[in-house]
């Protein structure tokens, strides 16, 4: 059975490889050329193939296919299929980058980050409130694990005591001596009828026993009187108390209401002199101010009329360290003496222009001439240049009729005696079948 398993597997992957063209024998250009099979040749490798379809014909025919395996054949033929058609259909056909698919594939990214930070954010929260109700739980547990152990320490001391354990009367210290106890009145429980203490009827502690309840009966009246008073006493101690420090609340309050109106008294009578004060000094500043200022407009008035600057007075000009300077803002304009001596300045001003045009004049022509001979020789140095270029291109184009016959021949050989078998239409057929 496994034999025939196996032989079955390899029928279908014979078959699945001969219709995806896996065993395409495809040319390689790098290598050199083949010589072209022979007929016997070409008939063995015809009966080989014929061979190989009667083995493919008698799995198909002696074997059952597997459904699984003919289901995943076919899904691999659709999807071979389905990728040719995406490749080999040139309207479909992307060449590049798809930016589209990519933007998509960004905004699939963004959206399935956003999800798993809503998703963790809900985890948080979640996490968050389990948290708390695991605390409360805990909580829960403790005091009701503490309200068990007081229950159980309870009931211990209340049920479970020594004295009442059923083996407490085998290791009772005090057992012989409770066996028989000493004599202590009439009655007792080892006094039996032949005893002759007690009689039937008889009750000779009747009055000690009535005696006992009425001290126990006053004793009690008192005790209840006393606490009755102790808490009326209390009662009143404590409304003393009460009225005691809402008096001194009271008292206290009016205390800090009239410290706050005095110094709110105080603050406002300070603020007061502190306005008049400055309002005294404002108006002492205000009138030196203006007094100095009709003392300053009294002087310049004066100064103006006694000085020389309404005058018509050339010396106020001249500085009185240096006579030669000249004030600018008191100058009065030029005085008739000097008006020859500033025209004999302006004449020779005028010669010294003049000659300093003509020596510019005659560099700017020497720099001319030097640039007409710079020029012509720059000429003579690039018919030179285009000489010598001529030269080297018709070297250069020698050379390469030269290498164009060698690489011709080259060529010739190359297709006469080494490449002589020629891809065919055939060949190029078999390219382009699979989408891998």
């Amino acid at each position: 059975m496994c034999r025939a398993t196996q032989a079955r597997a390899r029928a279908y992957e014979v078959v699945d490889e001969a219709v995806t063209g896996r065993h395409n024998n495809f040319w390689d250009p790098r290598k050199q050329a083949a010589p072209e099979p022979t007929l016997a040749e070409t008939n063995q490798k015809s009966q080989q193939g014929y061979a190989l379809q009667d083995k493919r014909k008698v799995y198909k025919v002696d074997l059952s296919p597997d459904p699984k395996e003919v289901a995943a054949m076919e899904a691999r033929r659709n999807q071979e299929k389905e990728r040719q058609s995406q490749i080999f259909n040139v309207r479909t056909r992307l060449m590049g980058m798809d930016v589209e698919a990519l933007n998509s594939q960004v905004e699939k990214q963004k959206l399935r980050e956003a999800t798993e930070r809503r998703k963790e954010a809900a985890y948080g929260t979640n996490q968050v409130q389990y948290d708390l109700v695991a605390q409360l739980l805990d909580k829960e547990q403790a005091e009701r694990t503490r309200r068990l152990a007081k229950k159980v320490q309870e009931y211990r001391e209340q049920k479970q005591q020594l004295k009442n354990r059923c083996e407490f009367e085998l290791w009772d210290p005090h057992q012989l001596q409770n066996e028989f106890p000493a004599h202590l009145s009439d009655i007792g429980p080892h006094c039996g009828p032949a005893s002759l203490q007690w009689f039937s009827g008889e009750d000779l502690y009747r009055a000690t026993c009535l005696r006992m309840q009425q001290e126990q009966f006053r004793y009690s009246l008192e005790r209840q009187l006393q606490e009755q008073q102790q808490a009326k006493a209390d009662e009143k101690c404590a409304d003393m108390l009460s009225d005691q420090l809402r008096l001194a609340m009271d008292m206290r309050a009016t205390q800090l209401a009239k410290l706050e109106e005095s110094c709110r008294v105080a603050m406002m009578s300070a603020m007061a002199n502190a306005n008049k004060a400055q309002a005294a000094e404002l108006a002492e500043r205000q009138h030196c101010e203006h007094q100095c200022e009709q003392e300053a407009n009294l002087m310049e008035i004066q100064n103006q009329i006694t000085r020389d600057l309404l005058t018509e007075n050339p010396q106020v000009a001249q500085h009185p360290m240096a006579p030669h300077w000249v004030l600018p803002y008191c100058w009065k304009g030029m005085i008739p003496e000097q008006q020859p001596a500033i025209r004999r300045v302006q004449e020779a001003q005028h010669s010294e222009k003049e000659a300093q045009r003509q020596a510019e004049q005659a560099l700017d022509a020497e720099w001319e001439s030097q640039a007409m001979r710079s020029a012509q020789a720059a000429m003579e140095l690039e018919e030179q240049e285009r000489e010598l270029c001529a030269e080297f291109r018709r070297g250069l184009g020698s050379f390469n009729q030269q290498l164009a016959k060698e690489q011709n021949a080259q060529q010739n050989y190359l297709n006469s005696i080494i490449y002589t078998n020629q891809p065919t239409a055939q060949y190029h057929l078999q390219f382009n079948t699979s989408s891998r």
